[in-house]
């Protein structure tokens, strides 16, 4: 069965959302990023734990600042040794969805909730082009 991580890479945290292709995403503990070394080690070990096959990255499509993107996503996932597939998927506004998800619910704190539920919008939104 096909595992996959969806991952909302910030500067300060990277956001993890995981699902095994049933459609259901759950939000996993953000990874408090040092340095691009030890954040890229914390992923490999995440992406082992859960056996993912598949990693899903958020990017800005359509921006000025995509190719941008890529190109620093494709170096950090080349840090992290990962052998699977990569897909990329629209990150836009993802952040602003998961902060209007939680305001009122818990008090707003940068520990990596927001970045990981945005992780979750991102999946669901990758299952969503999937099914179309």
């Amino acid at each position: 069965m096909a595992t996959y991580i969806a991952i909302d890479l910030g500067l300060k945290r990277i956001g993890l959302a995981l699902s095994y292709g049933n459609g259901l995403v759950t939000p996993l503990p953000a990874i408090e990023r040092k340095n691009r070394n030890q954040a890229a080690n914390d992923l490999k070990k995440v992406l082992n734990e859960y056996g993912v096959t598949t990693v899903v990255i958020g990017i800005p499509m359509g921006s000025s600042t995509e190719d941008e993107m890529r190109r620093r996503v494709e170096h950090f996932m080349n840090l992290v040794e990962f052998s699977g597939e990569i897909a990329y998927q629209d990150e836009a506004h993802s952040s602003q969805e998961a902060e209007a998800l939680i305001r009122g619910e818990i008090r707003y704190k940068r520990d990596g909730r927001v970045d990981s539920l945005s992780a979750k919008i991102i999946l669901e939104r990758f299952f969503n082009q999937l099914r179309k």
